[in-house]
């Protein structure tokens, strides 16, 4: 049975449980979980992170852990009782672990491992927490660290700011608003601006010294030198070093590693330096030698070894803390090691290096160098013991300042005496030369004896007993400078003193030191004071060497400064000239110096002295009378006890300068010491009196004084004088029992009366009575609390009342006591006597006028806030009292006007630019919006009621609104709090729509009916609009944790705005119409926020807006236009989302009793326009959404352009929005540049050049387009259209606009312009003719399923290839842009489940355009590079063949059943245009039987022939390779069968009787087999003039198989078997070749190209479709390869397979391995459909259509409905050599296998194009025609006799046909020198069939042409008895002809078609827009 759980409620999940049991709940390890229920080692509850799946879960799966309930039934909340610490690291961490994952996703390194480390970090000081084993110390110092390191990864993370109070978090609704924005503000200062340290350590640490040759032990000290000063600033820091250099006790880390302590941010500059001495100890020995060596001692012999040693310099090194300030340390520092050139300026060398006095000194050595470490630490000593505990704990010795550091603290004990040796002036002694003198120094005591361990050498050194000074050599005037600390005891301190003795080293004996004078000097004088400082100059009395000092006085007798020697003569002293001179500075907390305070402390040994040591204390320095300040204290207050009436005034102004003194930062640590001398050691019970009368004697002179220094002084020391009196009164109540109380409460209230009138007089300026009231103001609230301790809270409120009453009411502007007044009034508020209600309510009035004052005058603001922020903070501290709610009134009644006036004042004003000055306006406004927020917060129903009752008008009531509305838009700003501030955000919005819900109901019962005020409703709903766009409202964006919180805490905020704004509109009537159309945008914008319950309240208003527009205008246009216009913005800023777009079209109903918002419309009698208008929205959303998800991506891609033309289309067709439709214009502008598509950009430019007129009407300023007339934007944009036409290489369409601008130049006169303009038109022209330009390739793509955008869903698109892209590289690139699509991999429609599916499908094949404008591609003359821009400029139409087989196949001739179905693709736009891709409007297929496919074959293989044949005679190839390889390849190829398959098939007896319609075509068929025999005869007689020598065997091969060939089908005269035409048709050709002239080659067509391109013989890689056989290949290969033109001819692009006679070109491998890789076969293809030749889709270099298949049309007889064969295979040639047939076919799609066959496809009626209309007759002139060689009747030997000639059969030419370009090559076109060696790509066109036949015409005569050239060994004509051979017409020279008219316009013309027979006029194209003055 299950039993509800009463303590086991929470727990930690410890084990992993997958709730494989009914009903199980699957917990992960550290999940918590509350639990409900319990029963047999179960438990039922749930996981806290996911509430609403409850389950079961074992109880020993669970930890349970201690926790409180709240809310105990259905909804309670259980909350952990641990420690807030423990509980914010784990939910901290929880939310951090999902952040650091994706981290590692985000390829965020640094910060992924830093936070895991940090992570750790924290987990280990919750381990420490959780065990409980801390000190309470401890415990703070973890769980500082704890909240650092949680601050630290918030702040990584950009998570939101935790405010905190003692390591805590902190409750928001516990606290009020400005104690939480005053803790948000301390975390916030404290992580954006560290605290500056006042005090600053220098750690040192001694490593080594570098030296080559050292041997000696060293001695190493650093100290801190001023060299502003130059003095000394530390104590110093000794080293030992052993013989290597190497500290010499490594194991102590305190003998050479230091901290200098205690410096000031002063002492952190430039000039001071760290100075490093070091002297190194030399034995006797050394020494001498090294003398010795030097020359420097006289040549001595060497005497026995001794172990006197001596210290002597050794070198000097310095540097500057300058180098330390940038916080780095400096490890392993190398210093370099400088010595003084001589020894006398040792005692200055730091000086000189630090001066740079480089004559002065050297370096020791060029490899001598000192390592060290140093590092600059900040903080107070303690912390950086806590911080650096690892060197404190391995040990470091503390050097000090000298003397007392900045801040003397209390109960600091220090002695220590610093003697500086500094230099002595000696005699020679009777020597010849001077003395090495050595000074030693010990400290001897009243007894004689040496007081050992009292001489300190630095830190890091133990003490010592005497001192031994180095020696400088030979110097009688020796300088030391040598600084000793002496840590003498004080109770050793009197009787003792110092003795100098002085000694001479010498070197020739035996190195005993011999002693010849000392100095001593005694520590204190006689009457108790010490030595004092300064620099000394010292008595030397000489002794003899052997003198002992046992009797110390003896010489104490003797002076021991110079000028003090009044002693008794003595022996010791036989010379006075001689001198020592030292320097002496005391540094004691016990002694002094100062006679002047002890007679003060001894006053009752010297009565008579008393007024002048009161008067005298004045003047000692304050270090001393802090160090006895408890004495000073006991005798001024000893004095006044017994002699009041006499000391009372001198007692009161010691003790006032004792007090005022104690206020220097230096000495204000010793205030705690007065205080504890007050209450424990003060006992003046009687002092009260004359502390009384003579303050208030004081306060009276105030007004009359002059001079009222001193009296501010006095007033400035009322806070301790004031703790004197209340003490010495306590003191005196207990000792009397309360006595004379009445007597002591009158003179304190005589007191204040006298304070009262003191500050009630009104002072002007910087007065000295302003002054005094300021000094006075600025310490009176210090004495609240004194008075506390004797009189009764409201006693003391009076008072204070009284007292703050009595200040003047009027302000001045100047006046400067008014801040001061403020502060007075701030530290009130702060003071512990404004904390109780009772006396609260009594200063309340006083303090709020004050306010009101300064807040109505705009001063002193910051003030002003602080001042609020305490009262509120001690409001809500005590809300539940009735005292609070009256003190709410009064402060709203006073102050919330007033507040709102002055926020509003602050936030309007400009922001300075300084960095303090924005922060201080940021401080305020953020402590006023606290203020004003706590306020509202705690007012209540009654508050707000009275408020607004308090209103006398609707006036009043009406700008109160208004400006809280103001106000509470300027809360909501987001710079009105930091980023990371969302606690403080969320309060401040509760607050306003806690104070929103009330104010609505003064809004409609006061604005509404007659009453309406459209501003202030306006004002309303803008401000709950941008209340619910807040981003930190936006709660999806946050954390599924923090939603939870949110949502607990306050709820959706944002729906309860939304149905207040609902509410609010049904309220208003009739009155909705002044806000529509207004209100529709910002209404818009809140239904774009994907929250469902507020999109469902939101929607339903458009109804309204749409019913009320409706009535009012009988349309709604207005609603409309303003809602897609704020839709594209909206949605342009990533607003909105697919479900947005289902809302508005949804049938669902919204909420409650609302229907959805097509349903109510549909209800309407406007329902019509009404849905029509959601579907248009719907749609608008649609492209919107498809728009932004495209933009989101990185680089430009097809889809951004494609989604961009989508919508621009959407705008101009079905919303005539012309604004937004030209921004897209530029939109779609910018992404063409960007992917570099230039002639894309022009077309799109000028989509807005169209909707400009050339007039001088003003353009305002729009995008980037200054303010402008109409002419001079449009003359802009043409020159930059020109521009990109020019970089596109689309020249052509730039001379049109050139000659559009040309024209409007001269209009205006303007030739400089039209000069410019026509040489730019020229050099297009140039570039046309000089420059290459590619033929890109063309795709069709669809796009099917519906995971693709909208724009591209289930439509087809071509799209225009890049320059040099071919099939698998644009496949490529299409599934990099649609990384998710699949490639279909069959070239047939997909069916409906492909439409619908979840998915992208691909599916890409290549097609061939057709030409639009013919007349240009069939005229004569025409260079290719002209006709190319036609081939592949405004192409509407595109055609794809796929061959297949119906019926059965025949295995031995498969061209019986092959056919051929051609689709036929129209755009909506021609290509190129203003996007690569365009949508297929219109699709049509047709069939075409195996007849009709070998005629196309045949016949583009016959024009192909003529072609190459043309451009061979007229020299326009300068490598005959080509026609070399074409003739081979029809003829060899007709060994193993060639057009024989075309009878076999066709010409058969069973086929005729079964196909007897096909009569006339198979007729045809013949005629062209025939005429392709004349052609190869001809051919062969033109190659065999021009082969050279090393392919003669070549040719005779081709001709011996072309007799092959000829008897195969029977021929043996042509003229029995042709027409008298073999070029010419009496029925005319049923299609017409495509390639009709030689195309350009490239942009070098009029030069010669040195380098190989693959771009050489276009005609025969895409066109040419015979090939050679395998073995006449090999030939070519051999005979032609190492060639530079048989190069160029390899390199070309394969013919495809089924485009010829020949199924694929069977060249060398060059010919194969340069093909391009839509060529060759697909790396996509299996190895089974490699080898098969059934491949559905083709590429446009493989297919029938790639050149030589003419454009789609059916003969009328034929119907187009036929079925596609079950196995299609490519269209095959029968010229096919065996080992032809084994080449693999080339794949041209993403057809991966052989794919189903497509469904049957069926069109009605039957395609026509009109006829081709006759060409004017031009007459063949004889001189450009050519004559054809005879060839000669001798033998093959070319020396047996010349060439004799033959005249060819004459051709007859019809008018209409002899220029036709089937017939007519290109030899007058002017063919530059790289296309005269390549063959020309055919232009393919439209053409006609025609039903009626054409009569045959009469051949005339023709001459012929003579060549004496002896004839090739082997000729065509040998067996033929040398029969001359016919000239075909299309072969000879045309006559001149005028030069051709210019080529038409180069723009979107379509001609009419023909559909079912019929002349249809061609689609319509989108108009551009009607012009509209729009100023654009």
């Amino acid at each position: 049975m299950w039993i509800p759980t009463e303590h086991e409620k929470y727990g930690v999940v410890v084990a992993s449980f997958r709730g494989t049991v009914p009903h199980g709940l699957t917990l992960e390890i550290g999940e918590t979980v509350q639990i409900l229920e319990r029963c047999e080692g179960w438990y039922r509850g749930f996981a806290l992170k996911n509430p609403n799946t409850k389950g079961i879960f074992p109880s020993s799966y669970v930890h349970l852990k201690n926790a409180c309930v709240k809310n105990k039934g259905q909804f309670e909340m259980v909350i952990p009782t641990e420690d807030a610490v423990i509980t914010e690291m784990t939910s901290t961490l929880r939310d951090w672990g999902m952040m650091w994952k994706q981290l590692y996703v985000k390829n965020e390194g640094d910060l992924f491992h830093r936070l895991g480390h940090v992570m750790n970090e924290i987990l280990d000081l919750r381990r420490q927490v959780l065990v409980g084993h801390l000190t309470h110390d401890r415990m703070k110092d973890v769980k500082r660290h704890i909240t650092a390191r949680l601050d630290w990864g918030n702040e990584q993370l950009g998570l939101d700011l935790v405010p905190r109070k003692e390591f805590a978090m902190v409750d928001p609704e516990e606290i009020s608003v400005t104690e939480l924005y005053r803790l948000m503000e301390h975390r916030h200062r404290k992580k954006d601006t560290p605290v500056p340290a006042s005090s600053h350590h220098l750690f040192v640490q001694m490593k080594s010294l570098m030296c080559s040759n050292l041997g000696e032990e060293l001695e190493v000290i650093f100290s801190l030198y001023d060299s502003k000063e130059s003095r000394p600033i530390s104590e110093r820091f000794f080293v030992r070093l052993n013989r290597n250099g190497l500290p010499k006790s490594p194991e102590k880390t305190e003998r050479y590693s230091s901290l200098f302590i205690d410096l000031s941010s002063s002492d952190l500059r430039k000039d001071i330096f760290i100075t490093i001495h070091i002297i190194r100890i030399e034995s006797h020995d050394n020494w001498s030698s090294r003398f010795q060596t030097y020359g420097r001692m006289g040549a001595g012999e060497k005497k026995n070894s001794s172990n006197v040693q001596y210290r002597r310099p050794f070198g000097c090194a310095a540097l500057s803390i300058a180098d330390l300030l940038a916080g780095e340390s400096k490890d392993d520092l190398i210093l370099k090691v400088y010595m003084c050139n001589t020894e006398s300026d040792w005692y200055q060398i730091h000086e000189n290096i630090i001066k740079k006095l480089n004559a002065r000194y050297n370096l020791t050595g060029s490899n001598t160098g000192l390592a060290v470490s140093l590092q600059l630490l900040h903080g107070d000593l303690e912390q950086i013991r806590r911080d650096y505990s690892s060197v404190f704990t391995r040990g470091v010795s503390i050097t000090r300042k000298l003397g007392f550091s900045d801040v003397i603290m209390p109960g600091e004990m220090r002695n220590d005496l610093y003697i500086t040796i500094e230099r002595g002036e000696f005699e020679k002694g009777g020597k010849s030369v001077a003395r090495n003198v050595q000074v030693t120094m010990v400290i001897v005591n009243n007894e004689g004896q040496i007081l050992k361990d009292y001489i300190s050498f630095g830190s890091g050194e133990p003490t010592a007993n005497e001192y031994h000074s180095f020696v400088l050599y030979h110097n009688n005037s020796p300088r030391w400078t040598e600084l000793l600390k002496l840590p003498i005891p004080v109770d050793k301190f009197r009787g003792a003193h110092i003795r100098f003795e002085f000694r001479h080293c010498s070197t020739k004996e035996k190195g005993e030191k011999k002693l010849f004078g000392f100095s001593f000097v005694p520590l204190m004088q006689e009457d108790g004071r010490t030595f004092p400082d300064g620099t000394h100059e010292l008595v030397v009395h000489k002794c003899e060497e052997n003198t002992v000092f046992q009797d110390c006085c003896r010489y104490l007798k003797l002076p021991f400064l110079k000028g003090n020697q009044h002693g008794n003569n003595n022996q010791a002293i036989k010379n006075t000239k001689e001198s020592f001179w030292i320097t002496s500075f005391l540094c004691s907390t016990k002694l002094t110096q100062n006679g002047d305070m002890l007679d003060l402390l001894k006053w009752r040994m010297h009565p008579e002295k008393i007024p002048g040591s009161l008067s005298k204390l004045k003047e000692i320095d304050g270090s001393e009378i802090v160090k006895f300040l408890q004495d000073t204290l006991d005798t001024l207050f000893g004095i006044l006890d017994e002699g009041s009436q006499k000391y009372a005034s001198k007692v009161f102004d010691c003790l006032v300068h004792i007090i005022n003194l104690l206020q220097d930062s230096k000495f204000q640590h010793f205030k705690p010491v007065m205080d504890t001398y007050i209450e424990a050691h003060f006992a003046g019970a009687l002092a009260y009196r004359d502390l009384i009368k003579v303050l208030k004697w004081y306060v009276d002179r105030i007004i009359e004084a002059e001079r009222q220094e001193h009296l501010q002084e006095v007033l400035k020391a009322q806070e301790y004088i004031f703790k004197y009196i209340v003490q010495s009164r306590k003191l005196y109540s207990l000792a009397t029992g309360g006595q004379n109380e009445e007597e002591f409460r009158c003179c304190i209230q005589e007191l204040l009366m006298s304070i009262r009138f003191f500050l009630s007089q009104k002072s002007k300026g910087t007065s000295a009575l302003s002054q005094s009231q300021a000094v006075f103001l600025n310490s009176f609230p210090a004495v609240y609390s004194e008075l506390l301790k004797l009189f009764n809270v409201r006693e003391v409120a009076n008072f204070v009342h009284d007292t703050l009453g009595s200040l003047p009411k009027i302000m001045h502007l100047d006046d400067s006591i008014q801040e001061i007044k403020l502060q007075c009034i701030a530290k009130t508020v702060e003071s512990e006597l404004y904390s109780t209600p009772e006396s609260r309510f009594i200063l309340l009035p006083v303090v709020l006028h004050h306010l009101h004052m300064h807040l109505q005058e705009q001063k002193d603001l910051v003030m002003c806030a602080r001042i609020l922020s305490n009262m509120f903070c001690l409001s809500k501290k005590n809300s539940s009292e009735k005292s609070a709610m009256k003190e709410v009134d009064v402060i709203v009644n006073t102050l919330l006007d007033v507040l709102l006036r002055t926020i509003l004042e602050i936030t309007s004003r400009p922001q300075a630019s300084g960095t303090a000055m924005r922060l201080q306006f940021q401080d305020v406004t953020g402590e006023f919006v606290a203020s004003l927020l706590s306020l509202l917060r705690q007012m209540t129903d009654r508050h707000y009621q009275q408020l607004l009752d308090s209103f006398s008008t609707k006036d009043e009531l009406r700008d109160f609104l208004l400006q809280i509305f103001t106000v509470f838009r300027i809360l909501i700003r987001p710079e009105m709090f930091p980023k990371d501030w969302t606690v403080m955000r969320f309060v401040a919005n509760n607050v306003i729509i806690t104070t929103v819900l009330y104010l609505s109901d003064a809004l409609r019962k006061n604005f509404l009916n007659e009453n309406f005020d459209y501003k202030i409703w306006d004002s309303y709903f803008y401000l709950a609009v941008i209340f619910i766009n807040q981003s930190c409202l936006q709660l999806e964006i946050f954390t599924p944790s923090k939603m939870k919180k949110v949502l607990e805490k306050y709820g959706d905020m944002r729906v309860t705005m939304g149905c207040e704004i609902f509410s609010m509109w049904q309220n208003l009537g009739e009155h909705k119409l002044h806000f529509i159309p207004a209100l529709i945008g910002p209404f818009l914008e809140v239904t774009l926020i994907p929250q469902p319950d507020l999109r469902n309240v939101m929607i339903p208003i458009f109804h309204d807006m749409m019913d009320w527009e409706q009535r009012r205008s009988g349309n709604f246009k207005q609603v409309e236009a303003k809602l897609i216009d704020k839709l594209d913005s909206l949605m342009s800023e990533g607003k909105g989302d697919e479900t947005y777009r289902e809302l508005f079209n949804s049938i669902i109903p919204l909420f409650g009793p609302y229907p959805s918002l097509l349903k109510k419309i549909e209800r309407e009698t406007w329902r019509e326009s009404g849905v029509s208008l959601i579907a248009t929205v719907t749609r608008l959303m649609e492209r919107l959404l498809d728009y932004r998800d495209c933009m989101k991506m990185g680089e430009v891609d097809g889809k951004k352009i494609g989604c961009t033309v989508s919508l621009l289309n959407f705008y101009k067709t079905e919303l005539n929005k012309e604004e937004m439709y030209i921004r897209y214009i530029h939109k779609l502008y910018d992404l063409h540049m960007k992917a570099q598509n230039f002639t894309e950009a022009a077309y799109t430019l000028l989509l807005y050049d169209e909707l400009l007129e050339w007039s001088d009407r003003p353009l305002r300023e729009f995008l980037n387009y200054p303010m402008q007339t109409e002419w001079q934007r449009k003359e802009y944009l043409h020159m930059t259209i020109i521009q990109n036409f020019d970089r596109g290489k689309c020249w052509e369409n730039g001379i049109i606009l050139c000659r559009k601008l040309a024209e409007q130049y001269e209009n205006y006169y303007d030739y400089r312009n039209l000069s410019k303009m026509r040489m730019m038109e020229a050099s297009l022209y140039d570039k046309i003719m000089d420059q290459q330009r590619l033929e890109p390739e063309f795709f069709r793509v669809g796009f099917y399923g519906k995971k693709f955008p909208f724009f591209l869903r289930n439509k087809e698109f071509v799209c225009r290839g890049h320059d040099y892209e071919r099939l698998e590289a644009f496949q490529q690139r299409m599934l990099t842009e649609f990384p998710h699509a699949i490639a279909m991999q069959h070239a047939n429609q997909p069916d409906e489940t492909i439409f619908q599916a979840e998915a992208q499908y691909l599916q890409i094949y290549a097609v061939t355009p057709i030409p639009e404008s013919q007349e240009v591609l069939q005229r004569d003359g025409i260079p290719d590079n002209i006709k190319s821009f036609y081939k592949v400029n405004h192409i509407w139409r595109f055609r794809y063949d796929r061959p297949f087989h119906k019926g059965t196949k025949d295995k031995e001739n498969e061209f019986k059943s092959l056919w051929v179905e051609r689709t036929a693709l129209t755009l909506v736009q021609s290509l190129p245009g203003i996007s690569r891709w365009f949508e297929v409007e219109k699709r049509e297929v047709v069939e075409m039987s195996p007849l009709e496919n070998a005629i196309e074959v045949l016949e583009n293989k016959n024009q192909q022939l003529r072609t190459l044949i043309s451009q061979c005679q007229t020299r326009q190839m300068q490598n005959i390779n080509p026609l070399t390889m074409c003739l081979n390849g029809v003829i060899d190829a007709a060994v193993n069968g060639g057009v024989s398959r075309y009878q076999e098939a066709f010409f058969v007896k069973e086929y005729i009787l079964q196909h007897p319609e096909d009569g006339d075509k198979i007729a045809r068929l013949r005629e062209l087999m025939l005429e392709q025999a004349q052609i190869l005869e001809f051919g062969l007689a033109v190659h065999e003039k021009y082969v050279p020598q090393d392919m003669r065997p070549l040719h005779k091969k081709m001709v011996d198989q072309f007799f092959v060939m000829k008897s195969s089908l029977g021929i043996q005269d042509f003229s029995a078997c042709v027409p008298p035409s073999p070029v010419n048709f009496p029925n005319g050709s049923p299609r017409v070749p495509r390639n009709s002239a030689p195309a350009i080659m490239g942009p070098d067509a009029a030069r010669v190209v040195p380098r190989r391109s693959p771009l050489s013989y276009p005609a025969v890689n895409r066109y040419s479709s015979s090939s050679l056989s395998s073995q006449a290949s090999a030939e070519v290969s051999n005979l032609t390869g190492q060639s530079e033109s048989s190069d160029e001819v390899f390199h070309m692009q394969p013919s495809p397979s089924t485009s010829s006679l020949s199924s694929t070109h069977s060249a060398s491998p060059n010919v194969t391995s340069s093909a391009p890789s839509s060529a060759r076969a697909s790396p996509l293809l299996s190895d089974k459909h490699k080898n098969s030749r059934e491949n559905p889709c083709l590429s446009p270099r493989e297919r029938p259509c790639s050149a030589i298949f003419p454009i789609p049309a059916e003969p009328p007889q034929r119907g187009m409905f036929n079925h596609i064969g079950e196995n299609t295979l490519p269209r095959s040639d029968p010229n096919l050599s065996a080992p032809e047939k084994a080449v693999n076919s080339t794949p041209s799609s993403w057809s991966l296998d052989s794919g189903k066959e497509a469904k049957n496809m069926s069109e009605s009626g039957r395609h026509m194009t009109p006829p081709v209309p006759p060409r004017p007759t031009q007459g063949a002139s004889p001189a450009r025609n050519i004559a054809a060689v005879s060839p000669s009747i001798m033998g093959r030997s070319p020396m047996k006799g010349s060439m004799q000639s033959f005249t060819p059969s004459p051709v007859d030419c019809h008018p209409s046909i002899s220029n036709s370009p089937v017939l007519s090559g290109s030899c007058s076109s002017g063919i530059s020198s790289l296309s005269r060696c390549s063959i020309s790509e055919m232009s393919g066109f439209e053409t006609q069939f025609f039903d009626q036949s054409v009569p045959g015409y009469g051949i005339p005569e023709e001459p012929t042409r003579k060549e004496n050239k002896t004839p090739p060994p082997y000729s065509v004509y040998e067996r033929t008895l040398r029969r001359p051979v016919p000239i075909p017409q299309c072969l000879s020279i045309p006559a001149p002809i005028d030069p051709p008219a210019l080529p038409p316009k180069p723009g979107p013309v379509r001609p009419t078609t023909l559909e079912n027979g019929k002349r249809t006029e061609p689609l319509q194209r989108p108009r551009p827009f009607p012009r509209k003055v729009s100023q654009l």
